[in-house]
């Protein structure tokens, strides 16, 4: 059982601050059920940073770290995240610890970079929060609706026939939105096919910086398409090239890589970069800094919603409580756990309902009950850091 769902929540005052005790990390190998290709590399396995914040009082608050195994999304890894958290991060917070998950930002605010691994920590400890306070996270976050509408994902394929076979089954099972992965040479020829045979479904694709504005013609034919967005066409730093791109196509572009803090999106909103934004926590340094991106949005009339990093159950109940706050209006990548792994190490994998829709959970925080055992058995390596005059590093 979770510590913090019963008695030890209840017993402490809910508006009393945190206590940490202790970090631990833990890190797990979690097989894909089928390879996941992008413009950037093939995934057929997850390393995972499962975090456990432990407070005073005993209860656990969990968060997940979505860096990939190599910097390929963006500058940080598996094994980078690891050393910041234990060697920046965990000194940080004993030396100022953050008495609620609204102030922890502050705390690491002279870390430069390294959002994913300060989001694992920082989600985390709004887990921790929100079961100290007995109620669920999406209600702590300030979320508006009790039911998310979500999409899919679909990885770079060996063949039309297959693509079309994988779109198939995924609009089958009710989900709202279809993107594609694409790249240079794989593009015009997959939505072609895509939308001759599923019709107006709600279609976009995802480019993962693959392109530069030399292929302009790429863009004006996929302008013939009605696609829902075109997403991070080109390289995370080239703001001022989405934005004469923007100029020269009717279809919105969104922003993945390039937005990795608010004044990311303040900038790119200001020259007209993109009309759309994918807000993922790991990227963008956790709950904080989403939610000060989606006030920016909406307060502009700008969608957002939630993309995925091939989570385990923690980070998709993260990504759940994230995109119930107001302005996710376009379906978010938070598909069923069924979709990536054998067994979650949740105990209640996600699941989607036949109409493309997530309930939120009604548990305090993160609202799943995490399987120490599974995560204990996979794990391969684990990392202690007490927070006590001491600040000893424990390692397994």
């Amino acid at each position: 059982m979770l510590p913090g769902l019963g008695g030890i929540a209840g017993s402490r005052n809910k508006m009393g601050g945190l206590n940490l005790r202790q970090l631990t990390l833990r890190e797990i190998g979690m097989p894909l059920k089928h390879a996941f290709e992008t413009s950037f590399g093939v995934t057929t396995e997850r390393r995972i940073i499962i975090v456990e914040a432990l407070d005073e009082s005993g209860a656990l608050g969990y968060g997940e770290c979505t860096a990939m195994e190599q910097p390929l999304f963006n500058h940080e890894s598996v094994d980078a995240a690891w050393t910041v958290i234990i060697g920046s991060i965990c000194p940080m917070l004993s030396s100022m610890p953050p008495t609620s998950a609204a102030a922890f930002a502050n705390s690491l605010s002279s870390i430069r970079g390294n959002r994913m691994a300060i989001a694992a920590v920082e989600n985390a400890v709004w887990d921790l929060e929100a079961k100290l306070r007995g109620i669920p996270l999406w209600k702590h976050l300030g979320g508006v609706r009790e039911t998310i509408n979500t999409g899919v994902s679909i990885g770079l394929q060996k063949s039309v026939d297959v693509l079309i076979e994988k779109v198939a089954k995924e609009v089958d099972a009710g989900y709202q939105r279809i993107k594609l992965k694409i790249k240079p040479g794989h593009d015009i020829k997959l939505v072609d096919a895509v939308r001759a045979r599923f019709g107006n479904i709600l279609l976009s694709v995802d480019a993962n910086s693959a392109y530069t504005l030399d292929d302009i013609s790429v863009f004006e034919a996929l302008d013939d398409h009605e696609l829902l967005m075109i997403e991070q066409p080109l390289q995370p730093g080239d703001l001022i090239d989405h934005s004469k791109l923007q100029k020269k196509i009717r279809t919105s572009i969104c922003l993945d890589e390039s937005i990795t803090s608010l004044r990311d999106a303040e900038q790119a909103l200001e020259i007209d970069a993109c009309r759309i934004i994918n807000i993922k926590l790991g990227r963008v340094g956790g709950h904080t800094e989403a939610k000060r991106i989606q006030e920016l949005a909406l307060s502009k009339n700008i969608p957002v919603w939630c993309g995925g990093m091939l989570e385990t159950g923690v980070g998709r109940a993260h990504n759940i409580a994230m995109a119930t706050l107001e302005g996710f209006s376009l379906p978010g990548d938070i598909s069923a756990s069924a979709r990536y792994w054998d067994e979650d190490i949740v105990e209640s994998p996600v699941v989607v309902s036949p109409d493309g829709t997530i309930n939120a959970p009604s548990g305090p925080g993160i609202g799943f009950e995490v399987r120490d055992d599974l995560i204990d058995s996979l794990c391969t390596r684990s990392e202690s850091y007490p927070f006590s005059p001491a600040k000893a590093v424990v390692g397994s």
